[in-house]
């Protein structure tokens, strides 16, 4: 009621409506985690096209298959990505610069992050105009990529570490290209476009499972696909090959199947390199976990090398297949299922085995999802069913769409109900759950997404007296049941044709 009713008349009180709109979060973020040219290591930065990747991670590298599984991702319709970069051995510091700054010691000044592409980079030092030049230890630092011609330039930095310009914190802060890790007491001397020099093997060797998957450190240091647990929301997972001559083992996966499950993503699965046969197709399947947060697509894809005079060759398909899945999305929705003649793979020219239907036929039961080959249409995504989408498993999971719907739901109802936490636990509380849930759910109904012609038909929300009760309230627990109608794909279409006998006149 209002603060004070001193005087007749008429008073005003606003009232909350107790609507707390439940927003529906991303459904195709992709996280790719490998071996890149250059750019932040075990952080992971999102990205939103190839030129954006390009930036930061040094563009296509023959040494790297996730350089060419990103390309093939906003190739096909990905517009927002995360990229963990790892790596195996290479010097942290792999390029340094050491500027003079005579007896009280040298500014060194090392590339921010491994890889031979610090060897490109070079610094100059100067103290402003003639006229009005900077009085010491203050002075001017430019950093020059001559790789790409990215220049970074930082004005009246300083060598005294109790100015607010001390340049270790400005460059740590400011500078994407180097860091401070020597600073002298006074500033370097003048020096114009001094080189940075590699003092190791600037790369490291061929990452492993170790620096991805399943290093004993990686979660407790937050490393490889771990390094993801910086990151606030990621939908799909793609782990590339870790060389052009390294698959993922089937056995590596174990702690991507788990970490995918808890952060209510998909784990895309690409065949090894040898696999180009219906026998190892289902080999490679069959030492798989049957896991509804994963899906596997067979065969892989082959499309021009530009590093190679646009050479042909084969790669993974879990980039352009993420690729597909987010412009679906985009289109026509996360339970539209990413297969049919609507999923061309776009810049893919063909496929490394060429699948017939009773192949197909042969596949797809066992929840192996085919690429095609058709004529007029191209190269298609012809299988839509998760690692427990084999016929004899009888899983409710059994279809991609299905589960990442539910992931969908899931991740977003977990977002949008956090405001209930510590709200006093009544009918009223329950009113509103019901309220902005179903609120939330008719949206999604009114947009297609469930089966049935009636919102009764298509989902439901419970929260009351009966999913929680008295012993829930006095533990402080508030259950809430939400239950939807997935739609399912028409994986086959039969028509029934008959003849029709000729018409007795009567």
């Amino acid at each position: 009621m209002p603060a004070a009713l001193s005087y007749p008349g008429v008073y005003i009180e606003e009232i909350p409506s107790g609507v707390r709109t439940i927003t529906g979060v991303a459904t195709s973020i992709t996280a790719f985690v490998g071996r890149a040219l250059r750019g932040p290591v075990n952080d992971p930065t999102p990205v939103f096209g190839f030129a954006d990747y390009e930036r930061t991670f040094g563009g296509l590298w023959d040494q790297s298959p996730m350089s060419f599984m990103v390309q093939h991702y906003f190739q096909n319709g990905g517009s927002q990505a995360l990229i963990v970069r790892v790596h195996n051995a290479a010097p942290t510091a792999s390029a340094s610069l050491t500027l003079d700054g005579g007896a009280a010691g040298n500014l060194v000044l090392s590339a921010a992050n491994p890889g031979a592409w610090g060897d490109k980079l070079a610094a100059t030092v100067d103290y402003g105009p003639a006229a009005t030049p900077l009085v010491a230890p203050k002075f001017n630092l430019t950093i020059t990529d001559t790789a790409t011609g990215t220049k970074e330039v930082f004005f009246n930095v300083s060598s005294d570490p109790t100015s607010p310009r001390f340049v270790k914190p400005v460059l740590a802060q400011g500078s994407k290209l180097v860091v401070a890790t020597t600073v002298p007491t006074t500033r370097p001397a003048l020096v114009a476009n001094a080189d940075f020099t590699i003092a190791a093997t600037p790369d490291g060797s061929d990452v492993t499972t170790t620096q991805v998957v399943s290093g004993a450190s990686l979660a407790t240091n937050k490393e490889g696909i771990f390094a993801l647990e910086k990151a606030d929301l990621f939908n799909i997972l793609c782990i590339p090959p870790y060389s052009p001559t390294d698959d993922v083992d089937a056995a590596d996966l174990g702690n991507a199947f788990t970490y995918c499950k808890s952060r209510r993503a998909i784990l895309l699965i690409d065949p090894p390199t040898a696999t180009d046969t219906v026998t190892e197709a289902q080999a490679h399947m069959t030492a798989l976990t049957k896991d509804e947060n994963a899906a596997f697509y067979f065969p892989r894809v082959l499309a021009p090398n530009p590093l190679k005079e646009n050479q042909i060759e084969a790669f993974a398909p879990c980039g352009a297949m993420a690729g597909v899945l987010a412009r679906t999305d985009a289109t026509r929705g996360v339970w539209k299922s990413a297969a049919g003649i609507d999923t061309q793979l776009v810049g893919v020219v063909g496929l490394a085995a060429k699948l017939t239907d009773n192949e197909n036929g042969l596949l797809n039961p066992l929840g192996i999802n085919c690429l095609r080959d058709f004529p007029v249409y191209g190269r298609v995504v012809w299988g839509a069913r998760t690692l427990k989408g084999a016929d004899q498993l009888a899983s409710e999971w059994k279809y991609v769409a299905v589960r990442r719907t539910a992931l969908f739901i899931e991740e977003s109802l977990y977002r949008g109900t956090q405001w209930v936490v510590f709200e006093p636990n009544d009918e009223p509380l329950w009113a509103q759950i019901r309220l902005n849930v179903g609120a939330f759910m008719q949206n999604l109904f009114r947009q297609g997404a469930f089966q049935g012609k009636t919102p009764r038909e298509a989902y439901f929300v419970k929260c009351d007296k009966e999913t929680t009760t008295q012993n829930d309230i006095n533990l402080g627990i508030v259950n809430i049941v939400v239950g939807f109608a997935p739609l399912k794909p028409a994986e086959f279409v039969v028509i029934k044709i008959q003849q029709m006998a000729g018409q007795i006149a009567v």
